[in-house]
């Protein structure tokens, strides 16, 4: 039950703002504590994509979406998310985890000196060249970050389009959904590859994790980008507090 019900809050959380996968992985680890780490990624890559995908089918009912650029950005993430995850073995994640940290604090400080930030469209909205650029490495970039570790990939996702493209926090969170996909699934299929997913357990939480995300989309959708705002906040500083205590607790 308490696997189901964190399946569930982390669809929730990754629809509005990304960062589910630091309420499912712990919770995981501690219910299954013989699991492999490479075991517990595959699990959730394939609790996460349930979600996500979930969250791009309501969020595309709302929100215009440009396919002929998103669809090939969310391949571009599959790519590179498979990528990191087979360099997984390879890296010290331990010289990640203070990077993490730092860079969280720094969106966090940056949201908060920036009220505005992602209320509303940018006046002046950017070219189709720019806004390429800011999708296709954004989602090369984070989708092996993604793969690789994995922690606020959404919530990074969301940062880098506010910023860079100035579209406000709804549209950024339906973008950073279908590059997210894409990056669960290259993930996904690595370590379903490396016989690294308990399938039986990763669909019945995939199932919570759907319902969790349907109703974040349509939360986000319906209380609009102050809201995302708010929670995209509270996940950070989550985030940082979880990072914070794996690294030096």
């Amino acid at each position: 039950m308490a696997l189901l019900a964190a399946a569930t809050a982390a669809g929730w959380v990754d629809a509005v703002v990304g960062g589910g996968g630091l309420i499912v992985l712990p919770v995981l680890l501690l219910v299954a504590p013989t699991l492999t780490p490479a075991q517990a990624l595959g699990t959730n890559k394939l609790t996460a994509i349930a979600g996500t995908s979930a969250a791009v089918a309501t969020f595309a009912r709302k929100v215009p979406m440009q396919w002929r650029l998103m669809v090939p950005a969310g391949v571009l993430a599959a790519v590179t998310s498979a990528v990191g995850a087979a360099t997984v073995s390879l890296i010290d994640k331990d010289l990640f985890v203070p990077i993490i940290i730092v860079v969280l604090v720094a969106v966090a400080v940056f949201v908060t000196a920036r009220p505005k930030l992602g209320m509303t469209m940018a006046t002046h909205r950017p070219t189709q060249l720019k806004v390429a650029l800011v999708v296709g490495i954004g989602a090369g970039l984070i989708g092996f970050y993604d793969g690789l570790l994995g922690p606020g990939t959404g919530t990074f996702l969301i940062i880098v389009f506010a910023t860079l493209l100035g579209t406000e926090f709804v549209r950024s969170a339906a973008m950073a959904k279908v590059i997210n996909t894409g990056s669960n699934l290259g993930a996904l299929i690595f370590f379903a590859a490396t016989g690294n997913v308990l399938w039986a357990l990763g669909l019945a939480m995939a199932a919570c994790n759907i319902v969790g995300a349907i109703f974040g989309s349509r939360m986000a959708l319906s209380k609009g980008s102050g809201f995302v705002r708010i929670v995209l906040l509270v996940v950070v500083v989550a985030m940082v507090a979880r990072l914070g205590w794996q690294q030096f607790g």
